[in-house]
């Protein structure tokens, strides 16, 4: 007879579906899954996990536990979580979660004009909009009736319960003798459990079977994470409801940024164009490629020995491709993208404040410092103090002075000390371009790619250079960036920070000092060092000194501007395509490589739990490097923007796949994260602001000092002794004169290295790209009034354009509030619906209490003392309500 019944239990094991996120009573919902692998010799662990399950339970979770025989590898256990009602009562209440008390009574204007233009862009309102909108009000367990409460088990959102659930993991002991042994964090790190996550509510590619099961994990694949869906609008508050806050304020953020750049990619794509339409007016581009003006100039060696005397026509085909990015438009692009940025920042202000409201998190930031403390700081904390605040009691860190000044100085040295580290491999990549230029110039000067037609005169020495150093710059970046993260990590978990954010700001700072002198330094080094101390022929600088033989690198007649649009395209791009596939393709190929076998099990026997721990872990600060990449990429199109006005159009390109991507991956490829909150982007918006402000003085520099705009702008004003302002002659006017005689040994080409063309006794002269005064003249070779005209320019315009953009800058800022009236409207609202809520249901309660003692004791005549001390609390009570 017993043998019967386990029988027919198995029978009906196995006609359940165990693609569920239910107990196998299909009552109760699984919350969290905690997975781990029974070893031979794992008695410790045991232990821990003995006495942590038992912990669990005491707070009331309620667990089951699924056999390794019932796994696909046979050997990993499933500890399946739920979390009942009077604990996630209790802990909502703790964590000061918002409830819906009131259904929202704002009337919402939805007109837009001409709304039937955007109507391909929509989703369907019930993905846009999964919940109603509710005034809410922080959650009191003593007030329970006071809240919409339909049913307890929707109240609260899976997202939600698995806050609530991690909330707790992170800080149950599990020994029970060391109270500093506890949280999951620690059990995870020390092998005791494989893997911690919150499920998935189905599988993405289709609805689950359960109706009582949301489905939203397919909803959102299918309405955002494909890539036919591009053009779509983003369903936030869905993101928000499966996910969580925090990631829902990134995609709103990065699908903020992603609309603001199309307006810049329009304008800088109409820059470009302005540079093709204009390309015939290029007159010193004509001067150059002309035999009789270009071809008869002959410069003066790149480089010592190596290099031979060269013609400047050979500059021909970089000269028209820097005319494309440096003309008139750079100025007038320059400014633009200064107003640009802070037209971005001042409304996703308003857009954030917006989401703070519709989100809960108006007071978030409170709660974020008085209940979200890091495990890792509690366990640590041996002290108790007042808070001036709350006037409660709080564990402090107990650390003198002197302990505090040691983490510091120790975390920041080490930051500078990889900071050097950069700089130091940047000086080698420059080292490197001086040393093989003479190389290339040797090598290439009667090479087989001068004789194809199309590309021979593009691959010069100057372009091989520039081309190979930014490859090996780039592999640099990427190897430091790959060793520094880790660093940064065990410096900041050193400093022992108080809470969640104050963690994620202290890091995001350190990745980011790091990352700003890794990605943007050779930028920096094109577009402000290169060619500004060059010397000139006889007195030439170096980069070590003179016995280097490392002679600092000259720009081409046309000037730097097109060697920093290349630098720029090689990082910016090279990064973009990198970092795509490390997000998209990385994760696929683990995932496959790891449910190869599972794949071919039926779906009802490949359990919820198992398909999800076989995918990616986004880990805890997954989310931090899709900002760091996006801020980065941010840099890049605003600090260096004048040299190539085409970065925003493949910024946007770039995010628009970005947007699916990380969609896709978060959807389809990455276990369920635990739910956060954040009311902002964080220390990120700081950055922000702190990198728009300092574009506006690289753009103005970038304009005056790496770009030939002022110095023509002079000659076509000044100089020009025509009628009317032409730029006929300017490139013999911005080229000096040196005796080739006077050249020393040291610097003077050999024989052998020098074209067939050269001869000695035909050309006594060679020019060179300065504002210097010619031989035989009283001062010459020192620097003529022309360059201190033009300087002067360069400075007054740097003045002048810092001046107007920072003004337009804090004139746009005063002028757009950063919360909208009508979210003012609604916060003052339903403040006042809280109050007025709350003390009618106070009055309402007092009330039936009073009505109640009168049924009770109507006949005691006189009082008594628990009568005396409850009539006096009740009275209190309603007098504070009104």
């Amino acid at each position: 007879m017993m043998q019967h019944l386990i029988d027919g239990l198995e029978v009906d094991k196995q006609q359940q579906s165990k693609d569920s996120v239910y107990f196998r009573d299909g009552v109760r919902r699984i919350d969290f899954v905690l997975s781990y692998i029974d070893d031979k010799d794992g008695e410790k662990k045991q232990d821990r996990r003995k006495v942590f399950e038992a912990n669990l339970q005491k707070a009331g979770l309620e667990v089951e536990t699924e056999d390794k025989s019932e796994s696909e590898d046979g050997k990993t256990y499933f500890l399946k979580i739920h979390v009942p009602w009077e604990v996630l009562a209790t802990y909502a209440d703790v964590l000061k979660i918002k409830v819906p008390f009131k259904a929202n009574d704002i009337p919402e204007n939805k007109e837009i004009p001409m709304g039937w233009l955007f109507t391909p862009f929509r989703l369907p309102d019930h993905v846009m909009n999964p919940e109603p909108d509710f005034f809410t009000s922080t959650f009191d367990k003593s007030k329970i009736d006071f809240f919409l409460i339909e049913d307890k088990e929707t109240l609260f959102p899976a997202s939600t319960r698995n806050r609530i659930v991690y909330y707790l993991l992170s800080r149950i002991p599990y020994s029970t003798e060391d109270k500093d042994k506890k949280g999951i964090k620690r059990l995870l790190n020390n092998g005791t459990y494989t893997s911690a996550f919150p499920l998935h509510d189905c599988r993405y590619w289709t609805r689950s079977r359960d109706d009582n099961c949301e489905s939203e994990r397919y909803s959102l694949y299918k309405n955002w994470a494909r890539f036919s869906s591009f053009y779509k609008e983003q369903p936030l508050n869905l993101i928000r409801k499966y996910y969580g806050e925090k990631i829902g304020i990134y995609f709103a953020w990065l699908g903020f940024y992603t609309e603001m750049l199309s307006y810049a990619a329009v304008v800088g794509l109409l820059c470009f164009i302005y540079g093709v339409a204009t390309f015939d007016e290029n007159i010193w581009s004509r001067e150059i490629c002309n035999e009789t003006i270009g071809g008869q100039i002959v410069m003066c060696p790149l480089c010592d020995k190596k290099c031979g005397y060269w013609k400047l026509s050979t500059t021909c085909s970089s000269s028209w491709q820097s005319y494309l990015f440096d003309n008139a438009a750079t100025v007038f692009f320059a400014i633009f993208m200064g107003i640009w940025v802070t037209l971005f920042l001042e409304f996703w202000k308003r857009r954030q404040a917006r989401l703070e409201y519709e989100w809960d998190l108006v007071d978030f930031e409170e709660e974020q410092q008085q209940l979200q403390l890091r495990p890792e700081y509690e366990s640590k904390c041996t002290n108790r103090r007042l808070n001036r605040v709350t006037q409660e009691q709080e564990w402090v860190l107990d650390q003198t002075p002197a302990d505090k000044a040691g983490r510091f100085v120790l975390c920041w040295t080490t930051v500078l000390l990889w900071i050097s580290l950069i700089i130091a491999s940047i000086i080698g990549v420059i080292a490197y371009r001086l040393a093989v230029f003479a190389a290339f110039a040797s090598i290439m000067k009667d090479s087989p790619t001068n004789k194809l037609e199309i590309v021979g005169n593009l691959i010069t020495p100057q372009f091989a250079t520039s081309v190979t150093a930014s490859c090996i710059n780039f592999v640099i970046i990427m190897v430091l960036n790959f060793l520094y993260e880790r660093v940064a990590i065990k410096i900041t978990d050193m400093e022992v920070p108080k809470t969640h954010v104050e963690y994620e700001n202290k890091l995001t700072i350190k990745m980011f000092l790091f990352q700003f002198v890794n990605y943007y330094s050779s930028c920096f080094y094109v577009a402000f060092f290169k060619g500004k101390f060059v010397g000139y022929p006889g007195n030439y600088a170096y980069m070590f000194g003179p016995w280097s033989g490392l002679r600092n690198e000259e720009c081409e007649p046309g000037g730097c501007l097109i060697e920093l649009t290349t630098q720029l395209v090689i990082v910016m791009v090279g990064k973009q395509v990198w970092g795509n596939i490390q997000e998209a393709l990385v994760p696929w190929l683990r995932n496959w490589w790891v449910s190869r076998s599972a794949r071919n099990h039926p779906e009802s026997l490949y359990s919820r739990w198992e398909q999800d721990h076989d995918l990616q872990n986004l880990g805890q600060l997954g989310l931090f490097y899709e900002y760091l990449e996006m801020v980065i990429q941010f840099g890049f199109i605003t600090l260096f923007v004048a040299s190539f006005p085409l970065a925003p159009l493949l910024a946007l390109m770039n995010n628009i796949l970005e947007v699916r991507v990380d969609a896709w991956k978060f959807t389809t490829q990455f276990r369920r994260p635990v739910a956060a909150k954040a009311h902002s982007i964080g220390a990120w918006e700081e950055i922000l602001n702190m990198i728009a402000v300092f574009s506006v003085v690289t753009n103005a520099f970038i304009v005056s000092f790496t770009s030939d705009m002022i110095p023509r702008l002079v000659y076509q004003y000044v100089h020009n002794t025509g009628n009317a302002a032409s730029m006929s002659g300017y490139i013999t006017h911005s080229l000096s004169i040196y005796n080739i005689s006077e050249f020393p040994p040291e610097n003077r080409p050999d024989d052998d290295e020098n074209p067939d063309w050269f001869n000695a006794g035909n050309y006594t002269t060679c020019r060179y790209r300065d504002y210097r005064y010619p031989p035989g003249h009283e001062k010459q070779y020192t620097h003529n009034m022309d360059f201190w005209h033009i300087l002067a320019a360069k400075l007054a315009f740097i003045i002048i354009m810092e001046h107007v953009v920072f003004v337009v800058k804090f004139f746009v800022a005063w002028l757009i509030p950063d919360v909208p009236s009508d979210v003012k409207a609604r916060v003052k609202r339903e403040r006042y619906l809280i109050q007025e809520y709350l003390h009618d249901y106070e009055v309402e309660k007092l009330k039936n209490q009073l009505s109640l003692n009168t049924d009770v004791h109507n006949d005691i005549t006189a009082c008594t003392c628990p009568t005396t001390d409850a009539i006096p609390k009740l009275e209190v009570l309603s007098d504070c309500l009104t």
